[in-house]
């Protein structure tokens, strides 16, 4: 059996993501009804986090406590790995007593390493290059307010990220537009993007970027890892926080969307995440529903009820 992992947005196709958007739709109705429904009892996850986390380890361990199963969290600093144990050597003997293991880390590399030696799937919890749990839960919430993504456009307005990155995959995927607009030196590393560009186009004022879109996002304008940066990209960021003018540039009834945490008068302003248009807090639960779903999908495969 073909073990199926997780370590980036287009490591699913269009219909796997159709499915889990099925069942993640069916999943959050049985949660939302106090339905129990426990298709991994007797299963355990384990969560390897070298980064710090919230909503990722929130939604990852109560999503498999609700799904009948159990979830172990491990930091690298209080473990083996933290002391030079090898990845290949830790991947192998964690996959041997859980069946599905969760990474949140630095380096890409990292998790294909740790993937290429598990028995069981491997899920990207997020690494410097990839975040594809979270774009898969703003796509959800998205089709939740307002139908089908696809043929729709999606505005990008910081850093070139990790965030960004799945953007892109997805847009591939589900066949929408991506306006990307960083500031200079902060763009695209076109190494991490595929050799088709059709799917997005970048722009030098963040205000363009945003004109007629169906959703503005954004995130923090310094990511964990770039703490040292900090004053520098105050300053080279200045002009791309989503505020209510550039708002006013996307289509009447544009959503705004960021990952979190989120500082306030930096990337967007209180008004504007805190205003009718912004879905935030939904798009923060949704990581709970689509990861159950994905979760589901690769200990169990696919699921009809």
């Amino acid at each position: 059996m073909t073990i199926k992992h997780y370590l980036q947005f287009s490591d699913l196709t269009l219909a796997e993501y159709e499915h889990l958007i099925k069942r993640a739709h069916v999943i959050k109705r049985k949660f939302k009804n106090y339905e129990p429904y426990h298709p991994l009892l007797d299963r355990t996850l384990v969560m390897v986090f070298e980064k710090s986390s919230t909503r990722t380890r929130l939604s990852f361990e109560a999503g498999m406590h609700q799904l009948g199963g159990t979830a172990i969290y491990l930091n690298t600093r209080d473990s083996q790995l933290g002391r030079g144990e090898p990845i290949e050597d830790a991947a192998q003997v964690m996959s041997r007593m859980s069946d599905v293991i969760m990474v949140r880390t630095f380096g890409h590399e990292i998790i294909e390493r740790f993937a290429a030696y598990s028995r069981v799937p491997v899920i990207n919890g997020l690494t410097n290059e990839h975040h594809p749990c979270q774009v898969l839960a703003d796509v959800f919430t998205f089709i939740e307010h307002r139908g089908s993504i696809k043929g729709k456009t999606v505005t990008w307005i910081g850093d070139a990220n990790n965030m960004l990155y799945s953007w892109l995959q997805a847009a591939e995927v589900f066949g929408f537009h991506v306006n990307v607009s960083t500031p200079r030196g902060y763009d695209i590393d076109f190494k991490l993007v595929s050799p088709d560009h059709s799917h997005f186009t970048q722009f030098d004022n963040p205000a363009d970027a945003c004109e007629g879109a169906h959703l503005v996002t954004t995130d923090v304008w310094t990511s964990m890892g770039f703490e040292e940066e900090n004053a520098v990209r105050k300053k080279a960021f200045a002009n791309w926080n989503v505020d209510a003018e550039k708002m006013r540039h996307a289509a009447p009834d544009a959503l705004f969307m960021h990952c979190l945490p989120a500082h306030r008068g930096e990337e967007v302003t209180a008004e504007v995440i805190d205003g009718p248009q912004s879905v935030v807090w939904d798009e923060a639960e949704n990581r709970l529903h689509v990861q159950k779903a994905l979760l589901e999908y690769l200990v169990k495969g696919k699921v009809e009820e």
